[in-house]
């Protein structure tokens, strides 16, 4: 049984990875809200990933770094502001968690650490300013620290388009809504957390041994497909 460090699990995408991996392992879950369900294998840490100082943990396997955020305007409304929060949660947070766990990562069982990106960072959309800039920085981390720690350990991002969560609720809050967010995907679908939830379990198990330093667009075809 290994232990996974899951920092925002108590919502959304993060919420279905810490429900997916309890069925076989042990996970640690960073949030500043406490995950609704219960588990024996489950420990739970209060914090904010940017103002508090982040546990000591003895030991882990891996580490899933889940915030994120959706913050779309035309570039006139964005403040620099917006800009850099939007960075700070996105890469910012992602880094201090790695820097914080990566000792004792290095000496987990096979260990890896998934972080998040979009498919706006490779598809330019309108009002994506923002968090395509921020995204793209978590997709350059993740090159350039799958290079310099190949021989040590794993990373990869995953590259979500629209999922069911609370936090893109705004953007699926109407049937009409729904319909042409579905329409918009080649494959007439977007995604539900468990449908994210099952990559982050593959890039963390065996099975992805041999793969590190990869962005996986889980596009439903939006980037991949024109038709």
């Amino acid at each position: 049984m290994k232990t996974y460090i899951v920092i925002g699990g108590s919502k959304g995408i993060g919420n279905a990875i810490v429900q997916t991996l309890l069925e076989n392992n042990k996970v640690i879950n960073l949030s500043r809200t406490i995950p609704e369900q219960t588990h024996a294998n489950l420990t739970h840490h209060t914090c904010d990933i940017l103002s508090d100082e982040l546990p000591n943990i003895e030991h882990a396997d891996g580490l899933v770094y889940c915030p994120g955020s959706i913050n779309l305007k035309p570039i006139k409304r964005f403040s620099l502001d917006d800009f850099r929060e939007d960075y700070e949660i996105n890469v910012i947070g992602a880094v201090k968690a790695i820097q914080q766990y990566l000792s004792i990562i290095k000496n987990g069982n096979d260990p890896s650490i998934v972080l998040f990106s979009t498919v706006a960072a490779k598809l330019g959309m309108p009002f994506h300013a923002s968090i395509a800039a921020a995204k793209s920085g978590v997709e350059g981390l993740v090159k350039s620290l799958g290079a310099e720690l190949a021989t040590t350990l794993r990373i990869n991002a995953i590259a979500p388009t629209v999922t069911n969560t609370e936090l893109a609720s705004k953007l699926l809050r109407n049937e009409k809504m729904i319909e042409n967010i579905t329409e918009r995907h080649p494959m007439k679908k977007f995604l539900e957390p468990k449908d994210v939830a099952g990559m982050a379990e593959f890039l963390l198990s065996e099975k992805a041994s041999s793969i590190s330093g990869q962005v996986f667009e889980m596009d439903c075809g939006i980037v991949s497909f024109k038709i």
